[in-house]
């Protein structure tokens, strides 16, 4: 038995205990991504949202999330710009990132 969740139920039933996780515009790109593939391939996911909080990260910006990874982007010769695409494109290369309009990020764990 499944229930099809829009993306204000997606939100709304989000649990309580972990409605700090995510931003509503971070929630909001996972809804996306996650109803994307469904379209995609034809299957319908579970909800679970210990999982997607287990697999997904926001990140104010894709510099703050290589550096937890360990990437360090510290060329004095880079503007803060330039850091920050040289961040994304090495996430990009290393797992899915879901650009936010803030300039946040939230990435899948690798």
């Amino acid at each position: 038995m499944k229930i099809t969740l829009s993306s204000y139920d997606f939100h709304t039933y989000w649990p309580e205990s972990r409605k700090d996780q995510f931003s509503w515009e971070a929630l909001e790109a996972i809804y996306e991504y996650i109803t994307e593939i469904e379209d995609g391939c034809g299957e319908e996911t579970e909800f679970d949202p210990i999982a997607i909080c287990c697999d997904w990260t926001e990140y104010n910006s894709a510099l703050e999330a290589a550096k937890e990874y360990g990437e360090e982007y510290e060329d004095e010769e880079l503007t803060e710009e330039e850091r920050e695409a040289e961040a994304l494109k090495y996430l990009q290369d290393n797992t899915t990132v879901l650009e936010l309009d803030n300039g946040g990020v939230v990435i899948q764990q690798f």
